[in-house]
Formats: structure tokens, C-alpha cells, sequence
């Protein structure tokens, strides 16, 4: 894990003397995921915005982000420091996230980022300390961002073949990707093409789990400039078209407080594979939430297109040990132990996805729940439990989930539906190419 923020103040400084850095990127992560904020002179960032915040109106940014608007709609962005770190994809600019505070100084709890944050500080006061990284997959086009607009976003070009050599069409962009990432901070594990059209995939070291969400918000953000300058674009949509889609993999493994791994138990005679009894629970609790929390896990109309027909993508209740069948999969021996969330797409909030996962393990370990057998066999056999085919049936299973209210509170349950509601209503209000292949010359 990464100790420290990527870029200390007194750097900071130092740049801005030199006149290398001028601008600072002050963000936050609405309910849909989307980056808001403000780009700040970075001299007044360091004489007022560090220490005063930012006054922001979220009504003015994406419908799901009003949902957190307070009464007078006013709301302060105070940056943490922690998160200071360059912006190598933009000249002059640094980035520094941040969390939202009310005008009466109490804090915005239904934030992404504070619902995460309450989740790691409920994994403390049990005594344990989580750990996490994000895998994910976009699809990468020949053409440009405005290229695809004037194309309606259809039939774009991409890049073809299963081997290595077939992603070097990419390889400048996915290198200028890799190392941009780690000069902000990030620590890339591997990249590779999937096999998919154009779709690449990029792992990231284990780190902690605020951390990891804030620097995939940021990983986002530098890939899509990227592939601008690159002259291409790039998506990171559950699902872009007939091809298998853009998922992501939020893993997690737990800690002691005094840093000992509690998930690998080798002095346990009980277990021969060597798995704690606090491990099992935790995945026991994952899987028994699975299906009450897939709305943070999917948040969109397009995240369960992706389960149409992707064996990628598997819906099923149920864990595993190899593979890409389940829903959850246990990976790594010793201290790499882990279990995979393989239902998020690409699109998902890494804030509330990582908040679902760990509530859900949390709930677990305090109920003691005893771990099922791994699925053997076919996940798509008739009679295995799945998660909500719909985002209007997560919604309705998110809203009549008790266990939701009990690990996040009403007023979490309430933003979160308010999120998806304007999600479904943008989406039912739009007309769709299918709905004009189909109707306009019916007679």
C-alpha cells in the first residue's frame, strides 16, 4: 500500500512558485459516479480553498447529483489533502479530491465518498482495517469523442484479435494510460487486451479502500483525456453493443488493526485450506446482501444490458474458486486471499460499490454466517438465486431492503433511490433508435 498522498502541500507549492502547476481540480463523486467540481486558480486554492472549501450547487450539475442538494441547495467542497496529487493529463493542474459538508458545518453523509468512509469507520470499531483495488475494462474506437457524436455513438471502429500483438493498434495510448496513472499516484498491476474488440482490461495494487475509490475516480478521468489527445475514444459503458460488455472487479480483503492479515488462518486446524472463520463470514455476508445491494453495484440503465447473454457477466448468487461463473470468486493464497465482486460494469460508483461489498462482509462477521459450498457446475442452471434483471427491480429490492437501512440508514436508502429514479425517468422520457427502426413506417 501506498503511504501519504501522491503530492505533499509543500510541493505543491514549490510548483506553483516555479510556475509548473496553475490550476488545481477540486472534485467530488455525485451518486451516478460522474466527476463534479471546479478548476481553481491554484494560488487561491492555497490560500483560501484548502482551508475555506468551495461553495458548489449540485442542483446545477447531473439530475443524480441534486439529490444531495440541502434545503438552501448550498453546500461546501472541502478538499482532503490526502488526495493531492498531479494531474499529468492536463497541463498545470493538480487534482485534489474532496468531501461535502452542509453551510451548518455537518457533513453530507449520503456523499459517495462520506458512505464509504462510514463503512471503513464501522470496519474499525470491529477491528479490522479493509484493503481493496478495482480491476476494470473499456472499450477503446478509432475515432474521436466528436468523430463518435457526429456518428450518433454507432458502429465505431475498433481494434481486432485475441493475441498481444493485436492490442498494439492501442499500445501508444494504453502506455501513455499506464504511465500517466502511476505518475498520479496509481500503481498498475498489468494491462492486457480481453479478446473483445477493442476492450482492454487494467489491474491496480491493493490499497486503502478510500484511496482505492479515489484513484479509480481518477484513473477514469486521466484514460478519457487520454484517448482525446490520442486523437480516439474510449468508453467505460457496461455495455456498448452486441459484444460482451465493460465490467469492473472491486476485490477486498481485511486486515487487524495492529496490521495482521485475519482472513488467512493457518494455525486454525479446523480449516486445512487455511481460511479464517472471520473470512468465510465475510464472504457469506457478500453473497446473503448480493441481491439487496446490486443497486450500488449496477447503477444504471445500461449496467444490465450487460447481463444479457454475457457469460462474463454472472448474475448468479453464488461463489467460486476459479473462473468467471459466479458472482463472487476467492482468489489468491496466504495474505494475497481476496474475494472478487464480478457483477459490477464499468460504470459503477467505486464508492458505493466498495461500501455495498464491505457492509455486506461486515454484516456477516457480526452474524457469524456460515459459508455455503462454491458453485460446481453451470451458473446458468435453472433454480440459482440471481440479482435483479432490471434497475427498476434493484431499485424496488434496494427500497424494501431492511438490511440496506440497517447498514447505510434511511437517509443513504433515500439518495441512493432518488439517484436511480431520475436515472429511470431520463431514460423512459428518451426515444431510442430501436423504438424509430420499429415505428416510424408503421401504417
Amino acid at each position: 500500500m501506498t503511504a501519504g498522498p501522491p503530492l505533499e502541500l509543500d510541493e505543491l507549492q514549490r510548483l506553483v512558485d516555479s510556475g509548473h502547476v496553475d490550476t488545481v481540480l477540486v472534485v467530488w463523486t455525485d451518486p451516478g459516479g460522474r466527476s463534479q467540481g471546479e478548476r481553481v486558480h491554484a494560488r487561491h486554492f492555497i490560500s483560501q480553498v484548502l482551508a475555506g472549501g468551495l461553495n458548489v450547487e449540485p442542483v446545477r450539475a447531473d439530475p443524480g447529483a441534486a439529490a444531495l442538494a440541502a434545503p438552501s441547495g448550498a453546500l461546501v467542497l472541502r478538499p482532503d489533502p490526502a488526495t493531492l496529487r498531479p494531474a499529468p493529463w492536463l497541463a498545470g493542474s493538480v487534482m485534489v479530491q474532496g468531501d461535502l459538508f452542509r453551510a451548518d458545518g455537518l457533513p453530507v453523509r449520503t456523499a459517495p465518498r462520506q458512505v464509504l468512509a462510514a463503512q471503513v469507520k464501522e470496519a474499525a470499531d470491529l477491528g479490522v482495517v479493509p484493503t481493496g483495488a478495482v480491476a476494470v475494462q473499456f472499450t477503446v474506437f478509432g475515432p474521436t469523442y466528436a468523430a463518435a457524436a457526429g456518428q450518433g455513438w454507432k458502429e465505431l471502429p475498433s481494434s481486432t484479435g485475441a493475441g498481444l500483438g493485436a492490442t498494439n493498434i492501442d499500445e501508444d495510448l494504453l502506455r501513455d494510460v499506464r504511465q500517466t496513472a502511476y505518475n498520479a499516484g496509481l500503481t498498475v498491476q498489468s494491462s492486457h487486451g480481453t479478446g473483445v474488440p477493442g476492450q482492454h482490461d487494467i489491474a491496480f495494487v491493493h490499497d486503502d479502500l478510500l484511496r482505492t475509490a479515489d484513484n479509480h475516480i481518477a484513473f477514469r478521468a486521466a484514460a478519457t483525456e487520454l484517448a482525446h489527445r490520442h486523437e480516439k475514444s474510449l468508453t467505460f459503458m457496461a455495455r456498448y453493443d452486441d459484444r460482451p460488455g465493460n465490467g469492473a472487479r472491486p476485490s477486498m480483503s481485511l486486515r487487524g488493526l495492529d496490521g495482521s492479515f485475519v482472513f488467512n488462518d493457518t494455525a486454525n486446524q479446523d480449516f486445512s485450506d487455511g481460511r479464517s472463520a472471520v473470512f468465510r463470514s465475510f464472504v457469506a455476508g457478500v453473497l446473503a446482501t448480493l441481491r439487496d445491494f446490486t443497486l450500488l453495484y449496477a447503477p444504471t440503465v445500461n449496467s444490465y444490458k450487460r447481463f444479457r447473454r454475457d457469460p462474463s457477466a454472472p448474475t448468479a448468487i453464488t461463489w467460486g474458486e476459479g473462473g468467471t461463473a459466479s458472482a463472487l470468486r476467492v482468489a489468491g493464497r496466504g495474505e494475497t486471499l481476496r474475494v472478487q465482486n464480478r457483477v459490477p460494469g464499468a460504470d459503477v460508483n467505486p464508492y458505493l460499490a466498495l461500501a455495498g461489498m464491505l457492509a455486506g462482509g461486515l454484516y456477516g462477521i457480526r452474524a457469524g454466517l456460515p459459508l455455503e459450498q462454491p458453485l460446481i457446475g453451470d451458473s446458468r442452471a435453472p433454480g440459482l438465486a440471481r440479482v435483479p434483471a432490471s434497475l427498476a427491480a434493484a431499485r424496488d429490492t434496494f427500497a424494501g431492503s431492511d438490511l440496506a437501512r440497517n447498514a447505510f440508514g434511511e437517509d443513504v436508502v433515500a439518495t441512493c433511490l432518488r439517484a436511480a429514479d431520475a436515472e429511470l425517468e431520463a431514460f423512459e422520457s428518451s426515444v431510442t433508435d430501436w423504438e424509430r427502426r420499429r415505428g416510424f413506417e408503421m401504417q
